[in-house]
């Protein structure tokens, strides 16, 4: 398993170079997709030397109710991932490593883990349309949306960066956000394992049965 160890303000200006940018046009247009990586890193994992604190959000779930992110998942295993349903490559790999590597688990570990996707573009990731993509992936997974600004707070307190949704020069829709996931652990809710697009399924399937006990992978 590939991992570090980093200061955390040295993490913390890595982390915020690591951004997706994903177009979505017309049907007839191809999507437009600009990765930039932390040059000269090809770390999965990274283990903090400080964690990050739980970000104070409340946000809308998929079924249109009021989600307080600190209360839902106290004591749990959380991993947490900013993105949107349209990105055409980036997120839905993401989210499906995470599903497949989740599946591996006996039941018992599933249900304690949690796994929360939060939109980077609420205006058309609506609680509906949440719900329908992260059904085709893991319905489990807890997707919220809300206020832009709000969103976009939450996530920088964990190093991530995201921009508002906004159309190019040729008229696609580009957003651009942040591509790490944050596991918590469940005995101090305390992000203290940041993964980057790098980490794939057999990273996760490692890693989960410690992250579920609040170990170090």
């Amino acid at each position: 398993m590939r991992k570090n160890t980093f200061a955390a303000a040295a993490l913390f200006a890595a982390a915020t170079l690591t951004l997706s940018a994903c177009g979505n046009g017309d049907d007839s247009a191809s999507p437009v997709t600009v990765v930039s990586e932390e040059a000269g890193s090809d770390e999965a994992a990274i283990v903090l030397d400080k964690p990050f604190e739980k970000p104070d959000l409340v946000l809308t779930d998929t079924n249109g109710k009021k989600y307080d992110l600190r209360k839902e998942t106290e004591g749990r295993p959380t991993l947490i991932y900013f993105g949107y349903t349209n990105c055409p490559d980036v997120c839905p790999l993401t989210m499906n490593n995470i599903a497949v590597a989740k599946k591996q688990l006996p039941k018992a570990e599933q249900d304690k883990l949690s796994v929360v996707f939060v939109t980077t573009d609420p205006e058309r990731d609506t609680a509906p349309a949440l719900g329908k993509w992260l059904k085709g992936i893991d319905p489990q997974v807890v997707g919220l949306t809300g206020d832009f600004d709000t969103i976009q707070a939450g996530a920088r307190t964990l190093g991530i960066s995201i921009e508002p949704p906004h159309k190019d020069k040729n008229g696609k829709m580009v957003s651009t956000h942040g591509t790490q996931v944050v596991a918590f652990s469940p005995k101090t809710d305390a992000g203290y394992v940041l993964y980057t697009e790098d980490a794939d399924v057999d990273d996760y399937t490692k890693d989960l049965p410690k992250l579920i006990k609040g170990e170090k992978p």
